[in-house]
Parts: C-alpha cells; sequence; structure tokens
C-alpha cells in the first residue's frame, strides 16, 4: 500500500497527463478487450487528482481531459463509418471522433467539478481530509456521474453510448454485477461502478497513516473483496436452466458486408442468401423470422412512383416481391424484416423511414414501425443548409435524410405473440424501449453493425443485454455481418452467430419475466439513487467538521 501511495504521488506532479492516461485506461473496460479492473482502478486515479485540485477551474479540465480520452478510445469504431463514404476522407473520421469527445467530455467535467464544488463548500476546506468516515467526494461524483450519464442519454437528442456501468456486465453467460441494473437501471450501474473506485481510493489513503498491522488488514480485506467481485463478474449465471418459451423462431444472419450491401446488381444474390438461410426445416411452422436492419432492398408498400420499384424491388411489382416473401418463410409463417419506407410527397420521393415490415406468409403486410432515434450524420445531416455546402455528408450511402417514427409502441401479432421493435440504435437508451402502457412480449432488434468497425458490434451487444436485464424481456438481435443473438430476460446470451459469420438460430423465444423494478419505475430510481450518494457525501463531510 505504501508503495502504491508513494507512486500516486509522484504522479500527481503531472495532473492533466495524469486525467488523460486515466481516460484512456478507463475504456479498457469496455468490449471487446472487458478489463473491467482497469476502469476502476482508473476512475479511483482520476477521484485522487480531483481531490487534490487546488480550483474549480482545475477540477472542470481535469474532468474534461478525461472525458476526451475516455470517449475517445471508446468510440473509435466511428471513425470507421467514414469507409465507406466516398465523398468525406477516411482521415476525416479520426478527427471526427475527437471531436464528438470535445462535446462528450463536458459530462465528465460537470460531474467532478459539482461533487468538487460541494465538497468544498461543506468540508473544513480539506477535500483530501484522511478522517472523513466515507469516501465522500467519490460518492459525490458517483451521484453526479449517475445523473450527467441521464443528461447525456437525451440532451440535444442524446448519445448514451458505453455509459460507464455496461463494463459490470460479464460474458455471454454471466450478468456480474449487472444484474443490478433491474433496480437501480444503467446509470444506476455507473454510480455503483464509482463508488467501487472510491473505496478503493480512500483504502490506499487510508493505508498511508495506518499501522503495519492495520496495513496488512486493509491489504487482506482489499484482496478478498476483489476475489469476490472477480468471481461475480466470471461466475455462469444460474439462470442458464430457465426453460424455454412456446413461440418458435428463426433468426438470420446472412452476412452481407458493407462494401457491398448497396450495390444494386447484387440485391438479388443477396436476397438468395439470405432466402437460402431461412427456409423452413418443417412443414406447417408457426414460426417468428427475424431478418436485420437493411435485410431488404425491395420496397414492399404500394403507392410509390414505378421508377422506384423499377429501380429496387423483385419483378418491379411490390405485391410480386411480398409473395415472393411468403413462399419463403412457409405456411403459416410470419417475417419481421428490416425494410425502407418511402415518404411520397407531390408524385415525388422526399424523404424515407428506416423500418420494419412484418408479412405473413401469404404476403399481407401485418404492420410497421419506424425507428424514432435517429443516428446523427448516419440516418440525417444536421444543420444540413449549413453543413452540406461546406462539404459534410451523411456517413452512409444516400443523398435523403431519414424521418422519425413515433416512438416504441408494441404490435400484437396474436398467436406469434406481442413484440417491442427498437431499430439498431435505439437499443443503447435506457428506459426508453417499451411502450409504458402496453408491454411486449420480447423485443426485437434488428441491427446492420457492418459499418461499426471491430468495437462497435460487441459494444452494442452489450446494451442489448442491458436493455433485457432493465425491462425483464427477451430480446432478440438480428444483424447483417454480426453479433446475432438471442437474449433472455436475464441479459443471457442463448445463442448467438458471431461476427462476419453467416448462420441461423432455431429455437423458442425465451420467456418474459414479471415486470422489474426498474421496467415500472425508469430513471427515476437511478436519479433517486444519485441524490442518496449525494446526500451521503455531504453527511460524511459534515462528519469530518467534528
Amino acid at each position: 500500500m505504501l508503495a502504491i501511495r508513494t507512486l500516486l504521488n509522484r504522479l500527481a506532479g503531472f495532473p492533466r497527463l495524469g486525467a488523460l492516461a486515466a481516460g484512456a485506461i478507463s475504456a479498457c473496460g469496455f468490449q471487446p478487450l472487458a478489463i473491467w479492473p482497469l476502469t476502476i482502478l482508473a476512475i479511483a486515479w482520476w477521484i485522487e487528482l480531483l481531490a487534490r485540485a487546488r480550483s474549480w477551474r482545475t477540477a472542470l479540465l481535469l474532468g474534461w481531459l478525461f472525458g476526451i480520452s475516455h470517449f475517445t478510445v471508446g468510440n473509435y469504431w466511428i471513425a470507421t463509418a467514414f469507409n465507406f463514404q466516398a465523398e468525406m476522407p477516411q482521415w476525416l473520421g479520426s478527427i471526427a471522433v475527437v471531436l464528438t469527445s470535445l462535446y462528450l467530455a463536458i459530462f465528465p467535467a460537470l460531474a467532478g467539478l459539482v461533487a468538487w464544488l460541494a465538497c468544498k463548500r461543506f468540508s473544513t476546506g480539506a477535500i483530501n481530509s484522511l478522517i472523513t468516515p466515507l469516501p465522500a467526494l467519490g460518492l459525490a461524483i458517483a451521484g453526479c456521474w449517475i445523473v450527467t450519464e441521464w443528461l447525456r442519454s437525451w440532451l440535444f437528442t442524446g448519445f448514451a453510448w458505453n455509459p460507464l456501468g455496461i463494463v459490470l456486465l460479464g460474458s455471454y453467460q454471466t450478468q456480474g454485477l449487472a444484474l443490478t441494473a433491474k433496480w437501480i437501471g444503467t446509470y444506476g450501474l455507473s454510480g455503483l461502478l464509482v463508488i467501487f473506485a472510491a473505496i478503493l481510493r480512500q483504502t490506499v489513503r487510508v493505508a498511508h497513516i495506518a499501522s503495519a498491522g492495520q496495513r496488512m488488514a486493509l491489504l487482506a480485506g482489499t484482496v478478498t473483496l476483489a476475489a469476490l467481485l472477480g468471481a461475480l463478474m466470471t461466475t455462469p449465471s444460474r439462470y442458464l436452466a430457465r426453460s424455454e418459451g412456446a413461440q418458435p423462431f428463426t433468426l438470420v444472419q446472412p452476412d452481407v458486408r458493407q462494401e457491398v450491401l448497396g450495390d444494386p446488381k447484387l440485391y438479388e444474390f443477396h436476397f438468395q442468401k439470405i432466402a437460402g438461410l431461412t427456409l423452413p426445416s418443417r412443414p406447417n411452422d408457426k414460426r417468428v423470422v427475424f431478418w436485420p436492419e437493411s435485410g431488404l432492398p425491395d420496397y414492399l408498400r404500394d403507392g410509390y412512383p414505378a421508377r422506384l420499384y423499377r429501380l429496387r424491388t423483385y419483378g418491379g411489382d411490390p405485391v410480386v416481391a411480398r409473395e415472393r416473401l411468403g413462399e419463403v418463410i412457409g405456411p403459416y409463417g410470419l417475417l419481421l424484416t428490416g425494410a425502407v419506407d418511402v415518404v411520397v410527397e407531390d408524385d415525388d420521393h422526399t424523404a424515407v423511414r428506416n423500418s420494419v415490415t412484418a408479412v405473413d406468409w401469404r404476403g399481407n403486410i401485418l404492420a410497421s414501425y419506424s425507428k424514432a432515434h435517429l443516428v446523427p450524420f448516419g440516418e440525417y445531416l444536421p444543420m444540413r443548409d449549413l453543413l452540406e455546402p461546406i462539404g459534410l455528408s451523411r456517413l452512409v450511402a444516400g443523398t435523403l435524410d431519414f424521418w422519425p417514427g413515433p416512438g416504441p409502441r408494441s404490435i400484437d401479432f396474436g398467436d406469434w405473440g406481442e413484440v417491442g421493435i427498437q431499430i439498431c440504435y435505439e437499443i443503447v437508451f435506457s428506459g426508453q424501449v417499451v411502450d409504458p402502457e402496453n408491454r411486449p412480449d420480447y423485443i426485437f432488434n434488428p441491427s446492420n453493425d457492418g459499418w461499426f468497425g471491430s468495437w462497435g458490434p460487441p459494444q452494442h451487444l452489450a446494451h442489448a443485454r442491458l436493455r433485457a436485464l432493465e425491462e425483464g424481456l427477451p430480446v432478440m438481435r438480428a444483424t447483417t455481418t454480426g453479433i446475432s443473438a438471442v437474449i433472455d430476460s436475464d441479459g443471457i446470451v442463448r445463442q448467438f452467430v458471431p461476427r462476419h459469420s453467416s448462420g441461423r438460430l432455431d429455437g423458442m423465444i425465451p420467456p418474459a419475466h414479471e415486470p422489474t423494478l426498474f421496467a415500472s419505475h425508469g430513471n427515476a430510481l437511478p436519479l433517486l439513487f444519485a441524490g442518496l450518494l449525494f446526500l451521503v457525501s455531504l453527511v460524511a463531510m459534515r462528519c469530518s467538521k467534528r
């Protein structure tokens, strides 16, 4: 402990560099690296740097520098999207990631600043007081982090990717401490991780003034707690043996790469590939078939200008295209597939919608859902009149912007069950994925992760697992290139198709749980948890005055 304390004192001489390093290291807990102990260590070091800050400006700067490197490393996969946009150079991707991080870093900067100011106000003036009975600054940061992470999820349309607590989600067959998300939500889970870091930092500080015997006791206690945490993160869930549901399904991953996805000459080839993976293995199987986002090039709806059908639709006729789908899924089947719907005004197409269309075995469209939470610069160009003239464009092909749908909704398909649909990026928004007035039997999450690089898909899957845990609902996740998965209502991956592989999954859709506490109360719970943490931190600082 003394050696660690000496090392920390030396490193503290370079606080700005230390904050940058801590932010970068903390991102190593995200998928696919998943080195969660590094995240806890890095957060503990950042708390120590904030505690040593002598002014609010320094505290703000240290939080901002931490956030810049944290988000740059964790979100660097975004730069890969520029590989698929011919109108913008690839090198611009790295710049875009850093510029985005400059904005996102405001949120940890605010968390650190508010916590620092509060503890400065309510302490005797020594935030670093060794006699504080609890890690007061750390608890304040935990509470503020929860609030700022929640703000990040909706402010300016929101960017909820990689909440800190997601690193506490275990491997495919484990839940880790993410099990607590059903009570405190994802943002509360982030606060829990900060608490662990605060305890670690406080333990090292107390060891500095402890006797030799006390240091040994602290070391033993720290090792024991670390071992318990490690066991929780790696022990397979006891829910693995849960029974299956009653609804048969087929989930298909065609492995159509992003670089060829939009090539009209390959539309029919891609269809034959996904159709071959879909054909029923048993006659008259009343199954639900899941195809991914971008899984179908055809326009399925009637009423569009004829030239659009000639460009994309099989036979140039949407009726023929729908009937072909009915033949592929077989008798008594239901297909849920990603598709594009066109918005037609004044006999011309003016926009498009990213949709899921439900087609039965007779070729009838039963319902559709349009994505509500669109990706800025991916599906629409913000401030188009300003940005387009200076050469900026969307990161994926196409010139028409997507228009948003109405938001989460459940669609009742009778014997096929009631389905909640969240397309791609929508699944990352904690507390915003289910219609609170009409709870579905499961969530369908089609996605195209082909332009997310190698880090984006496993991070995206982790988000889907957290939503399953929070809501107590299974998630059926179908993607073009992986990772497709069947996630049960405990967040356990029952089946999956790896990235850059083609395949299909068959079985029974896992059953849903009764609504969790989070499903009933949403993000009011983590915000309440944040307020409690902040209150406890202030009480701890008051105690340090006595």
